[in-house]
C-alpha cells in the first residue's frame, strides 16, 4: 500500500524556501528589541508566525505568509509550536545573506532532534548548512487579544522615519509618552514628561506627507511606557522606515495600541526581467506589535 509524502512517519512539518534570506532578517530584526530574547514559532499551512513578548506589557509578531516562500510543502496536523533564539536565528540566517546578491534557502522542521534546518541551495561550489536547537514553548501570561474600541476604528498612518523620528525624540529616563487622537481638527498628538516636555503633533490637514491616514470618531488619550512604545520601531532597519510608505496605529479597547508595519520580502528583479516590464506580485511581510497601556490612578 503506497502512502502520500506527507503521511510517512520521517517526514518533516515543514520544508519551504525562500530567495530573499535580507528580506526574513529585515523582518526578524524589527521584533528584535535586546540581545537574549526567546520567540515562539508556530507553523500552520497558511504560512509561519514568529512571536515574541516582554513583561506581559508588549508583543510582537511577524507574519511570513506562505507566498512568500518559492516552495511551500507542509505535512503537519494541526500547528506545531516551537520556542527558539529570535538571536541565534537571526544570526544563523545573516550567514546565508551577502550584500547584493538574493541567496535562496531551504528551511526544514522538524529535524531528528527537533532542530530547525536551514541550508543554501543556490551555490555552486559550498553549501552552508546550519542546525537551530529548538524547545517546548512556555504558554503566554498574558491575553493579546485586540478589540476595537467602538463603531469605528480609532487609527492613522504616519510615515514610518517620522513615527520612528518622533518616538526617538520623546526618549526620558523612565518616562511615558502620551497618545492624543483629536477629531476636530484631526490631529494625533504625542507627549512625553521628565525633566522637561515635549509634544510632537501631527496635524492630518497640513502634513499629509507625514500623516498619510487618521480616523477618529471619539478624542481617546492614553500613556504608554517608553520603553515599549520606543520596542515598536527602535529596531526596524533603516533601508525598511524609508521604503515603507507607512506604519498603521490603532488604538483598540482599554487603550491597547497596536502598531503595524509592512516589510517586502520580494527578490530584486534582474535588469533584463525589469526591461520587460514584468513585476511579480508583492510579498510582504507583516508586523504587528501589541502595546499595553499604563494603569491609570
Amino acid at each position: 500500500m503506497n502512502s502520500s509524502p506527507a503521511m510517512e512517519p520521517d517526514a518533516p512539518d515543514l520544508v519551504c524556501q525562500l530567495d530573499n534570506v535580507q528580506g526574513m532578517v529585515d523582518a526578524l530584526t524589527c521584533v528584535r528589541w535586546k540581545r537574549h530574547q526567546d520567540a515562539l514559532v508556530e507553523l500552520s499551512e497558511h504560512g509561519i508566525v514568529l512571536i515574541v513578548e516582554e513583561s506581559g506589557c508588549l508583543q510582537a509578531k511577524v507574519y511570513l505568509q506562505r507566498e512568500l516562500f518559492t516552495k511551500y510543502e507542509y505535512g503537519a496536523e494541526g500547528r506545531p509550536r516551537f520556542g527558539i533564539s529570535l538571536g541565534l536565528l537571526v544570526d544563523c540566517l545573516n550567514t546565508f545573506s551577502s550584500p547584493g546578491h538574493s541567496n535562496t534557502i531551504e528551511i526544514k522542521y522538524p529535524g531528528p532532534d527537533m532542530e530547525l534546518l536551514l541550508k543554501s541551495v543556490d551555490t555552486l561550489n559550498s553549501c552552508i548548512y546550519s542546525e537551530i536547537r529548538t524547545r517546548i514553548p512556555e504558554t503566554s501570561e498574558w491575553d493579546y487579544n485586540f478589540e476595537q474600541a467602538g463603531t469605528a476604528p480609532l487609527t492613522f498612518t504616519v510615515k514610518s522615519a517620522a513615527l520612528k523620528e518622533a518616538i526617538d525624540d520623546l526618549e526620558w529616563p523612565g518616562s511615558s509618552v502620551q497618545i492624543s487622537l483629536q477629531k476636530s481638527p484631526p490631529c494625533v498628538t504625542f507627549r512625553g514628561e521628565g525633566h522637561g516636555d515635549l509634544q510632537i503633533d501631527f496635524m492630518y490637514y497640513a502634513n499629509t506627507d507625514l500623516l498619510l491616514a487618521f480616523h477618529c470618531d471619539t478624542e481617546v488619550s492614553y500613556g504608554y511606557k517608553y520603553k515599549f512604545l520606543k520596542a515598536t520601531t527602535a529596531n526596524i532597519p533603516g533601508n525598511v522606515a524609508r521604503e515603507n510608505r507607512g506604519s498603521k496605529l490603532t488604538i483598540g479597547r482599554g487603550g491597547m495600541l497596536k502598531v503595524q508595519h509592512l516589510v517586502s520580502v520580494a527578490k530584486a528583479l534582474a535588469p533584463q526581467v525589469e526591461s520587460a516590464g514584468y513585476q511579480p506580485p508583492s510579498r510582504i511581510a507583516y508586523i504587528e506589535f501589541f502595546v499595553k497601556p499604563e494603569e491609570t490612578a
